[in-house]
């Protein structure tokens, strides 16, 4: 299938992520505000199922192979399996993942799994209990650890961990994360802190590089960091396996080593929005002329069309306030 999403810096888009909340039962301090960002909002304003499965499908015919739903997080929207069998189906669309905080996955495991969820990436920045509470602002541990081991049981692979580093608060876990990885067999990824929004802004002062953290853990394993060549869905980790070991780690440097060269991927929100970087404010309304009637061939055309207003970077070094209007929870990371 040829691929017709080309942005003006040559970069092919085979990759979009797919927000369908913008709500979350955690509040984690990087992500949101503890009063959350939605206040006003009304269940209208979210595409319903049918809609983002068939702005999905544009994407898909346009060369799109990978789909990663997101929210806020998606499994406090119900029937989220019902999206998921919706898309499954849609030729050329070779894998569907699922990021999620996990504190609904040991209820929804086998439903995800069996409509057509390929891999999970699950966010927890902390294995102690006391901690990742107050991290998330209420979130439960055992919980988030049970859907852990019921992804791995129904046979997600691969499932990923997402911690974000934040100096003073969790950066003595690093380690920590790297033996529950080990242990679990599962790919540990450790993620700098963004400056997104009011929230991710605050929080810029735990950035904690990601070159100190790759030191720490060829340290703390007493072994090479062997480089390990990325799928071109696999995001923006620089990947490495730990020598004589199957297990991989991973950095996502988006503040102190960006990866914008390599960008294959845009994100839809839940709202409609087709936000073009995640570092700024170039974005697309698919919302309004999906409810005025647009053809499936106008569809198409009009996202060909925002591609063209894809930016060439973000400029979190250089400016870090210069995104300030969105949170990053209504993103999908």
């Amino acid at each position: 299938m040829r691929n017709e999403l080309i942005d003006p810096f040559n970069r092919k888009i085979e990759y979009i992520r797919v927000s369908v909340t913008d709500k979350c039962n955690y509040r984690c301090g990087y992500c949101m505000p503890e009063q959350g960002v939605h206040p006003d909002g009304t269940h209208k304003e979210y595409l319903s199922y049918d809609e983002l499965s068939r702005i999905i499908k544009a994407f898909v015919d346009l060369g799109v192979a990978k789909v990663r739903i997101t929210g806020g997080e998606p499994l406090v929207r119900k029937n989220l399996a019902d999206l998921v069998g919706q898309i499954s189906g849609y030729e050329g669309l070779e894998d569907i993942a699922l990021s999620t905080n996990a504190h609904h996955l040991g209820r929804e495991a086998i439903a995800l799994k069996e409509a057509g969820v390929n891999r999970v990436n699950i966010s927890i920045d902390s294995l102690k209990a006391q901690r990742f509470n107050k991290i998330t602002r209420g979130g439960d541990l055992e919980k988030v650890l049970a859907g852990v081991d019921k992804a791995l049981e129904v046979g997600m692979n691969p499932v990923k961990f997402n911690m974000v580093v934040m100096k003073g608060t969790n950066d003595d876990e690093i380690e920590a994360m790297v033996d529950y990885g080990l242990e679990k067999g599962v790919e540990v990824r450790f993620i700098e802190t963004m400056p997104i929004g009011p929230a991710g802004v605050a929080m810029m002062d735990q950035h904690y590089a990601a070159d100190k953290i790759l030191a720490r853990i060829k340290a703390h394993v007493g072994a090479d960091l062997i480089p390990a060549a990325s799928k071109s869905h696999d995001g923006p980790a620089r990947n490495f396996k730990i020598a004589g070991t199957n297990t991989k780690i991973g950095v996502i440097s988006a503040v102190s080593q960006h990866f914008c060269e390599t960008c294959n991927r845009v994100r839809l929100t839940a709202k409609g929005v087709l936000a073009l970087c995640l570092g700024q404010e170039d974005s697309v309304d698919l919302r309004t002329p999906l409810r005025e009637g647009i053809s499936d061939d106008g569809l198409k055309q009009l996202i060909k069309d925002a591609l063209l207003k894809k930016p060439e970077r973000h400029y979190f070094n250089e400016n870090v306030h210069n995104i300030e209007f969105r949170q990053m929870v209504q993103l999908g990371g």
